[in-house]
């Protein structure tokens, strides 16, 4: 039983790592996992936190590009947004 466990958590592993490949969050890996691989969510969360302990250097750095990549999607959608107020204006 315990060599079945191994390789389940392996198997988990090895789809986050290619979730990570994907750059998913840690939010939308769970979410992908638990539709196309039937993988519980807390199961795919607990081999995330234990990944991140592991590998913390790396995480700090996925998880701060993450950040960085929010932001400028918020940003884009400011400025798309007050383009498109200016030029509803203009054409007033």
């Amino acid at each position: 039983m315990a060599e079945s466990s191994t390789s389940y958590i392996r198997l988990v592993q090895h789809l986050i790592e290619a979730c990570l490949c994907f750059n998913l969050s840690k939010e939308k890996c769970i979410e992908a996992l638990d539709k196309h691989a039937n993988i519980m969510p807390v199961i795919t969360s607990t081999v995330w936190k234990e990944l991140e302990k592991e590998n913390k250097e790396f995480f700090h750095a996925y998880n701060k590009a993450q950040e960085d990549k929010i932001l400028e999607m918020e940003t884009l959608q400011k400025i798309q947004k007050k383009l498109s107020e200016a030029s509803i204006s203009d054409s007033k």
